[in-house]
């Protein structure tokens, strides 16, 4: 790690670049521990584009942690719907409850008691910290561990979680104690812009301090093993209307998957033909089956091949329990992104 040695001038050409490069992101605004929370959050695999508008939209709806903290869950699924990963935006408001309730609402200014928040882990700890209060701390994501195995050439496997803590020694030791905001976010800018999975080394400012790019091996870093093999479910999901024209819906469990989203009814494709499980499964009776369409929906290790269907129940009178909603109240309800695919092809 020879670079350590020219710490200073790696700093100064990092930070110039930065600060003439850097993209105007609406959380680069403030250092208002609160947004910048909710933005380090917004953005953890989901893309930089697809965040600002949810972010502009969620800071105008919940301004201070107080009304973060006393929303309704169906609220704030609703301001998150369509971002995915729900468990997200619960744990985030779980964490800025606690700020609220033991901390007088102030975001804690150190590592120990902002670790303790739900859903605070090292790396948004250490981006609020650095970033909010200017306090020199490691934050290293997926980015900052891709630039720092090519700068200081480490052959590590990223994917491995005890190899993490080589990369935040490795911030740690060259972190700037007079910027460490800008210099967190200037690794994090140059993994998302210069030094991507194919670099772009001719337009990198630090290019000059960089191990991999002086022994050609570049394009080999960083090391990671191949994730685990996808699982693909079948399922086939019903937008199903009654005789008033009305939608059936229903609530996901409280725990797992899409956690808590309202959708159309859904079920497991194994043996039986689409109709013939839904059928089987829900007790009720179809009429007037048309195929919408056929879509994916990916999460981290599971795909839902989804099959979309538009009907109507043949016996309605039978289920008073059932709740159908009109359009109108559908588009107030939080929704996965697969109903909004489905929705996207009823012709309403």
């Amino acid at each position: 790690m020879h670079i350590i040695e020219q710490k200073q001038a790696f700093q100064q050409a990092l930070l110039t670049w930065y600060e003439a490069e850097k993209r105007d992101l609406p959380w680069r605004r403030t250092n208002n521990p609160y947004y910048i929370w909710i933005s380090e959050v917004m953005l953890q695999q989901t893309r930089v584009d697809t965040v600002i508008p949810y972010y502009e939209r969620f800071i105008k709806k919940f301004p201070t942690m107080e009304d973060l903290s006393n929303a309704e869950e169906e609220e704030i699924l609703k301001m998150w719907e369509g971002l995915g990963y729900y468990s997200r935006v619960r744990n985030l408001q779980s964490g800025v409850r606690e700020v609220v309730e033991s901390y007088g609402g102030t975001v804690p200014n150190n590592r120990k008691e902002i670790s303790t928040l739900k859903g605070v882990g090292p790396y948004t700890a250490g981006a609020i910290l650095s970033i909010a209060y200017g306090v020199p701390e490691h934050a290293v994501d997926g980015n900052v561990m891709r630039v720092l195995s090519r700068i200081l050439l480490i052959e590590e496997d990223i994917a491995l979680l005890r190899n993490k803590k080589i990369f935040e020694q490795a911030v740690m030791e060259l972190i700037s104690e007079e910027d460490p905001s800008s210099f967190n976010q200037a690794l994090m800018e140059l993994g998302a812009t210069i030094c991507t999975p194919n670099p772009r080394c001719l337009l990198c400012p630090v290019r000059d301090f960089c191990i991999a790019h002086e022994e050609g091996k570049q394009q080999q870093l960083p090391i990671k093993i191949k994730k685990q093999k996808m699982k693909h479910i079948s399922l086939a999901s019903f937008a199903i209307q009654n005789e008033e024209g009305n939608w059936l819906m229903q609530k996901r469990p409280s725990t797992g998957l899409l956690a808590g989203l309202w959708e159309f009814p859904m079920v497991e494709l194994k043996e039986l033909h689409a109709i013939e499980a839904f059928e089987q499964e829900s007790d009720l009776q179809l009429k007037n089956v048309t195929e919408l369409a056929r879509f994916p929906h990916v999460f981290s290790h599971v795909t839902w091949d989804i099959h979309a269907y538009r009907a109507q129940l043949s016996d309605i009178d039978t289920h008073d329990s059932l709740q159908f909603f009109t359009k109108e109240q559908i588009k107030e309800l939080p929704k996965s992104k697969p109903v909004l695919k489905m929705i996207d092809h009823i012709d309403w």
